[in-house]
């Protein structure tokens, strides 16, 4: 078949509407539904019969990823219509969910083992481990589905408005997220930023109102009101998750950075700190993260990369040395970590409710 001029080049493998209804599993109706709502523009022959290539395969390929994150037809109207496909996000969007699946089966897989492992040798399971049976079955897949939608979502492409001049004061303060981290917007020449203590001012830009989005990383900031013209919160939108973050004393932000600078200048160690830290290698090398003791974005991150860090951590070997660096600018606890055969650099930083809020690793420089 010959394609009219807003077709691919010839060299392109262009499939009739009934053959691309087939190789996907769809039906013609759903491929004439999705054109009629906008989402789709197929390829037209000189006999105006419809063409799908590489281009149409890919928002269909968004289109199902989405339908099966719970995502109604509207929304994803809303989401997609005049956008161009982010393949390389729906791609990293399906990573991150199958790895969160396998990662749940293997876990489930493990429970199981050791209860049948335990009824075998005729002890009676506790209400302990029923307990963790019951918590295990229950928790389903969709979980996994909105964290990959949330993702999905705060990294699509934002379109920035011009803000409300005579709102943006309305921004300005210092607000705590329950963890204890404590962030900062200010105002500069009707420009507003964000800054989180350690690390340097971003700016923020508005796609709405009481919306901004950032350029520099895929994350937005919402602002709520308890009453019309007093913002009481807002809320961070980064890596899949919704962080609250409540207005806090003027000072707060200033505080923080302060008592940070100090801990910098003294080099002190946030207390237990390498206890803490020995026990995070010993969890990793096992393969089995405490992720009760760390926060929600750092346990979900911890999950992704534990494929990758358990065999580097096995082929190091054990600790032999752990030294005390210092504290970074971000308020890392740095050590260094010498291994059986190698060595690397530690950083770790705990929340002022205990947990893990941070934690990498890498070569020592």
């Amino acid at each position: 078949m010959k394609a009219t001029s807003n077709s691919k080049p010839h060299t392109e493998k262009l499939l009739t509407a009934a053959e691309c209804a087939s190789r996907i599993g769809l039906t013609v109706r759903a491929l004439r539904l999705y054109e009629a709502r906008g989402l789709l523009t197929p390829q037209r022959t000189e006999k105006n019969w419809r063409l799908y290539g590489a281009r149409e395969i890919a928002r269909l390929s968004e289109i199902l990823v989405l339908k099966q994150l719970g995502l109604s037809l509207s929304s994803i109207v809303e989401l997609l219509v005049n956008q161009e496909s982010r393949f390389d996000e729906l791609l990293a969007v399906q990573q991150v969910n199958l790895t969160e699946r396998r990662n749940q089966m293997e876990q489930s897989l493990r429970l199981v083992t050791t209860l049948r492992e335990k009824a075998a040798r005729g002890e009676v399971l506790s209400v302990e481990d029923l307990l963790k049976l019951a918590k295990e079955t229950q928790m389903s897949e969709p979980t996994s589905d909105v964290m990959a939608w949330k993702r999905y979502e705060q990294a699509r492409p934002r379109i920035e408005v011009p803000a409300d001049p005579g709102s943006l004061l309305d921004y300005v303060g210092s607000f705590l997220f329950s963890d204890g981290l404590v962030a900062r917007i200010t105002l500069e020449r009707n420009r507003l930023f964000i800054q989180l203590v350690g690390q340097p001012p971003v700016e923020l830009y508005a796609e709405g109102a009481d919306r901004f989005f950032m350029k520099v990383v895929p994350a937005q900031v919402s602002f709520t009101r308890a009453t019309p013209g007093k913002v009481e919160a807002m809320i961070l939108h980064q890596g899949g998750f919704e962080q609250r973050a409540d207005r806090a004393a003027p000072d707060a932000f200033e505080a923080a950075e302060t008592a940070l600078a100090e801990r910098v200048r003294k080099k002190e160690s946030a207390p237990g700190s390498e206890a803490v830290l020995r026990r995070v290698i010993s969890e990793h090398r096992a393969g089995k993260p405490d992720y009760e003791q760390m926060n929600e974005p750092l346990a979900q991150l911890v999950r992704e990369q534990l494929p990758i860090i358990v065999p580097e951590l096995e082929r190091l070997g054990e600790v032999t040395k752990i030294d005390f660096k210092g504290v970074g600018p971000d308020g890392f606890d740095v050590f260094d970590v010498r291994f059986e055969n190698g060595a690397l650099e530690w950083g770790l930083c705990q929340a002022a409710d205990g947990k893990l809020s941070g934690l990498y690793l890498r070569p020592t420089p």
